[in-house]
């Protein structure tokens, strides 16, 4: 472990992980640049009626319900894990596993087991009631949740999610990562809280084969202002690599698209390092920006949510600010 103790300036945060997203190895396409955002629809409201699922559900969703079904953990993301054929959250669940997989159920088995071991290890939902150290977590995560009435006969709300990591309130390396598991721990259970504002397990309408047309996924925020981007301790390296392989195994089709703010131009270094674990369609969800204030002027996939009157006026946004509006994991 380094020795030194460097400031918030002089702070290199973990590469930014992989949320959403196959594990490694990646696949063999992968994307030379960030691309256009694609059209993305918001989190629909939870109906009150049931939506029917067809009467034949599709084999590949059965094998991986036969694979959950013999595990000893039950759950997923709050979901407890039932016949996807009659059970909708079961079915977006083991849905998003294909869909990360292209449809192979081999990949989508294998990565479904390693997340049930994962979880069943972790306990995920334990760590949100966990309250963890303000000196080395206060400020660095916040999740956020905008809403707004949609327009048309049905009264209904649009939704969207963001979770936002601010390194640069990183006043201390050795602090804040020199404990991994520590570390691993917090950011897992900001990820939960934000699982938990998608309604999985209440959830009526199922999706389908088409990861472009779910709409049960989230925004994500990585600000690194005041950021030094030279240098990588060794103690960052570690929690950057532990972060892609959990996030990457555990929390597949999850994101909609990933915002990098107040970054510099040498930023492109962490790009070819996350072409080693992010599958090319998730590459061209992710987009760098050097003046953290442009996020408001973003069009969010085309979201419903009148995102820019709402977001923090330190992202170009009118609502309050992020500390205000935000909530974190527990800490004193």
């Amino acid at each position: 472990m380094s020795e030194e103790q460097p400031t918030a300036t002089t702070t290199t945060p973990p590469a930014p992980e992989a949320a959403a997203t196959p594990a490694a190895p990646a696949p063999a396409q992968e994307a030379e640049a960030p691309a256009p955002t694609p059209t993305q629809t918001e989190t629909p409201t939870q109906e009150t009626s049931k939506t029917s699922l067809p009467d034949e559900p599709i084999v590949s969703l059965q094998e991986l319900w036969a694979t959950a079904k013999a595990h000893e953990h039950p759950e997923i993301w709050g979901v407890t894990l039932a016949d996807p054929a009659t059970h909708v959250p079961s079915q977006i669940v083991l849905q998003k596993y294909l869909n990360a997989n292209d449809g192979d159920v081999a990949k989508a088995r294998d990565q479904l087991t390693k997340t049930l071991d994962w979880r069943k290890k972790t306990q995920p939902l334990e760590l949100i009631k966990q309250t963890f150290s303000q000196e080395k977590f206060g400020g660095l995560g916040y999740v956020t949740v905008h809403s707004a009435d949609k327009e048309g006969d049905e009264k209904e709300t649009a939704k969207e999610i963001f979770t936002w990591n601010v390194y640069g309130n990183v006043k201390s390396i050795d602090v804040t990562f020199g404990n991994l598991e520590e570390f691993i721990n917090w950011r897992v259970a900001l990820m939960e809280m934000a699982v938990q504002e998608l309604a999985l397990s209440t959830a009526t309408v199922p999706i389908t084969a088409d990861p472009d047309a779910d709409p049960y996924k989230m925004f994500q925020v990585h600000d690194y202002k005041g950021v030094s981007f030279l240098r990588q301790a060794p103690q960052v390296k570690a929690a950057s690599t532990e972060t892609i392989r959990v996030f990457a195994t555990a929390y597949p089709e999850l994101l909609k698209e990933k915002f990098f703010v107040n970054v510099p131009a040498v930023m492109g270094f962490m790009y070819g390092f996350m072409k080693l674990f992010v599958a090319a369609r998730t590459i061209k969800k992710f987009h760098p920006m050097s003046n953290g204030t442009n996020l408001a002027k973003e069009e969010f996939g085309g979201s419903k949510v009148p995102l820019g009157n709402m977001l923090p006026p330190e992202y170009g946004g009118k609502g309050a600010d992020l500390k205000a509006q935000g909530t974190e994991p527990a800490v004193e």
